[in-house]
Parts: structure tokens; C-alpha cells; sequence
């Protein structure tokens, strides 16, 4: 079953095939492994080097495009009016209950906590993606860096030879943008868990030619940096440089060197191939990794629509989880499950659920968060914020501090100011280990 978009807006009304011929050409400039970090810290003995990249810090974000349903995921209301059929589980953690479409997910939840409190007063796709991925109420004229940039530009060690901000995108809008920190720290997008484009050196082309042809190139752009130098020259020529880095690592974006006993236990659902991926990038100490998980917009059929999409999601993504903390990975990865918004509460004509930005949830869990938490509460039948509101503002200064950026302070670009997350907001203190 496939979900036909009922509310007709402009993100959805977009061809596929136009949305990722539009990424493409944005991928082109990879993300940087330069900025703030572990830097050249590196350059020690080996075991201090090994202990050192064990503490790297990540991120990873799952994002269930068109708005998942609280009350058929982490805040069910079963008994209520607007509870739906399915029933409340219990989780590995006391006292907290998610809905039975997650059975997989509630073996993990002594890993993560959630935060059920969110009124991001937003009910539209693309104001809702750009809010949680930015932390920001969209502004004309003003573009704000997605997380991913900020979290590449802050986490890439100097000497890091793949991209700092992927993208895992199958379907679903996503677009990686890095804004006033430039394109160093765009999002590679990776259609369909496919690896980057252009990244493998043509059959016809001998490795001692492609090097001849860079020893080349590279003098010419001495040469020109030398009289004309600018940031433009600097990023085009760190593009060429990148992909010569993606060339020599190209296997780490190869799913298929997993094990056949791993992509098997993953399934071959297009979602559990990505989450595997997502394993396989942040072992390889990948500082951002975004995972997509389309489509959640049920205007029509919610339940039906529920039981397949989370079940899809399920397995796959408890099995993440697990393996993150089986290998030590979870203590240094900050793990995040969002969306654009929630669904309303009320059950429409359609028995569908249409988009709700006023009372809804998302998880954390991972690097820097209290496991097993649950922070904030909604009512009786889930129509509004009954305890602790926050929004995607806090949500963000959340996120980055978890993984230990100063989320209150400022960028410095070309001697102009920008503040790295909202002033306006702050953390959520009590979640934060």
C-alpha cells in the first residue's frame, strides 16, 4: 500500500524524479571534513589515536517524513475518543507504555527516552521540516544551516576523508542545506542508499593517469590561488579533493560488504537496507547521518497506513539501536526519531488523521540523554500540552549539547555573527544526562 498525499501541497505535488535531479546537482559540492573538532588532536601515538576516535561524537536522525501519528507511536490514548483501535504496550523501561505497532521498539526504550510535549503551533510540511531540521521559524529572506551542516562543521576531525553530513534519503523531502557556513558542510545526499554519484573512477581511466591528471590540476590551482584566491576557489577546489577522498573509501558506502546473515536480519525493505547503512557510516565515524522514512501523511486510512509504515520502521530500527549499544557505538551516538509535526487527534471523515503541530512526540536517546524518560505530557485525549511545552527551538539546543556543542554560541563568518542555534530557546535540562 502506498500513500496518495491528500493534502495536495506544493512539497507534495513535486515529481520524485524532479525532487533528486534537483539533489543531485547540491550533492556535487561534498560535505566538508574541515571545521571544529577533535581537529589535529589525532596525530599522537596509535592507542591514543584508537581512543580518541572511540569517543567521537555523532549523530543520527530519523526522519518519518509527511508527520507519524503520536497516538499510533509514542503517545497512544487507547480507551479515548481519540485513542484509535490499538492498544498501549508496555517497554522495557517501568510505567512506560508506546503503541503496539512497535513491539520491536519497545524492547529498546530502556536506550531512549521521549519527549512527548512538543507544540510547534506549525501545521505545514515544509515549514515543519525546516523548523526541526534548523531549529528555526522560517524567515523570508533568511536560510538557516540544517543540523547536519552545523553538527559537520563542529564534529569532523581536520583530517577526516568522508563527508561529515550524509544524507540517507529514499522518498521524502530533505534537502541538507549549510547556509552562511557554506558549501563545505552540505548534506551528500545518498538516493535511494545509493553511494554518492561520480565517486567511482571511470573503467577506461588507469590509476596512474587519474594521478598524473590531479598532480596536474593541483599545480594549476596553486598557481591561480596564488593571484585569486577566494572562498568560491577554495570550495571548488575542495570538491575535486573530496571525491579523490570518497574514491580511495568508496567500500564504506557499499552495503552490500555487510554480511549476508546482517542484511538478512535487516530486511529487504528499502528502509531496513538504509538503517544498515546508517550502521555502517557511523562505525566508520560519519559525524551526521539523517535516515528518511516516507510516508506518513494519512489523511486517509491512518491506521491501515500505520501498521504498514511502522511496520516497516519497527524491526529494522529497534535492531539499529541494539547493535549501536552491542558495539559501544550508542554511548557516543546522539539518536533522534522526529517528524514535520503529529496528527490531529480527532479522526477525520476519511478516517484519516490531518497535521497537527500542537501536541506531539519525538524520541532521543543515545550520547548525553537520560535513558528511559519521559519528559512532558498531553492531556486525556491527547489535544493539547498538558505539562513542560517545548518546541523544535529547544529541541535543537537539545540535540547539539548532547553531543557537547555550545549550542549558545555564535559563528564567526567573514567577521559577522550567527548564532549557532536560537537565543530565543534553550535546552531541555532534564533530559540531558
Amino acid at each position: 500500500m502506498k500513500c496518495q498525499y491528500a493534502c495536495q501541497s506544493t512539497e507534495h505535488l513535486a515529481s520524485r524524479r524532479q525532487f533528486l535531479q534537483g539533489l543531485t546537482a547540491g550533492s556535487a559540492t561534498l560535505a566538508a571534513a574541515t571545521g571544529a573538532g577533535l581537529g589535529g588532536v589525532l596525530t599522537g601515538t596509535p592507542a591514543m589515536a584508537d581512543q580518541l576516535r572511540s569517543k567521537q561524537k555523532r549523530v543520527l536522525n530519523i526522519f518519518l517524513h509527511g508527520g507519524v501519528s503520536q497516538l499510533e507511536s509514542w503517545d497512544p490514548k487507547p480507551g479515548t475518543d481519540t485513542g484509535g483501535p490499538f492498544r498501549a504496550i508496555p517497554t522495557t523501561v517501568p510505567g512506560m507504555h508506546i503503541c503496539e505497532l512497535l513491539p520491536h521498539t519497545a524492547k529498546q526504550m530502556h536506550h531512549l527516552s521521549i519527549l512527548r510535549s512538543l507544540d510547534t503551533k506549525n501545521d505545514d510540511h515544509g515549514k515543519g521540516t525546516e523548523e526541526m531540521t534548523t531549529g528555526h521559524k522560517r524567515t523570508p529572506g533568511t536560510e538557516y544551516p540544517h543540523l547536519g551542516a552545523i553538527t559537520a562543521k563542529m564534529l569532523t576531525p581536520s583530517d577526516f576523508a568522508l563527508p561529515g553530513h550524509i544524507l540517507i534519503r529514499g522518498a521524502g523531502p530533505g534537502g541538507g542545506r549549510s547556509a552562511y557556513l557554506g558549501p563545505k558542510y552540505a548534506g551528500v545526499t545518498m538516493n535511494d542508499g545509493k553511494p554518492p554519484q561520480f565517486t567511482e573512477r571511470p573503467s577506461a581511466l588507469s590509476p596512474e593517469s587519474d594521478s598524473r591528471r590531479n598532480l596536474l590540476r593541483s599545480r594549476f590551482n596553486d598557481r591561480f590561488a596564488g593571484r585569486r584566491r577566494t572562498a568560491d576557489t577554495d570550495a571548488y577546489t575542495f570538491s575535486y579533493d573530496q571525491a579523490q577522498d570518497l574514491l580511495a573509501r568508496r567500500e564504506v558506502f557499499d552495503v552490500e560488504r555487510e554480511s549476508a546473515e546482517d542484511r538478512q536480519r535487516y530486511g529487504v525493505s528499502e528502509f531496513g537496507q538504509h538503517c544498515l547503512m546508517a550502521r555502517r557510516l557511523l562505525e566508520n565515524d560519519v559525524p551526521f547521518v539523517q535516515v528518511n522514512h516516507s510516508n506518513y501523511d494519512t489523511h486517509h486510512e491512518n491506521f491501515d497506513f500505520h501498521i504498514e509504515q511502522l511496520g516497516e520502521f519497527d524491526q529494522p530500527f529497534a535492531m539499529l539501536i541494539d547493535d549501536l549499544h552491542q558495539r559501544g557505538l550508542l554511548e557516543n551516538t546522539l539518536v533522534c526519531v522526529m517528524s514535520e509535526f503529529g496528527r490531529t487527534p480527532r479522526i477525520n471523515t476519511r478516517y484519516g488523521r490531518d497535521h497537527w503541530g500542537k501536541a506531539w512526540s519525538i524520541v532521543l536517546g543515545g550520547c548525553g540523554i537520560q535513558p528511559g524518560a519521559i519528559i512532558g505530557a498531553t492531556n486525556e485525549n491527547g489535544t493539547a500540552v498538558a505539562d513542560r511545552p517545548v518546541d523544535h527551538g529547544h529541541v535543537f539546543h537539545t540535540i547539539l549539547q548532547a553531543v557537547g556543542i555550545d549550542s549558545t554560541g555564535e559563528f564567526d563568518i567573514a567577521g559577522r555573527k550567527y548564532p549557532i542555534a536560537d537565543p530565543a530557546k534553550g535546552a531541555i535540562d532534564e533530559i540531558l544526562a
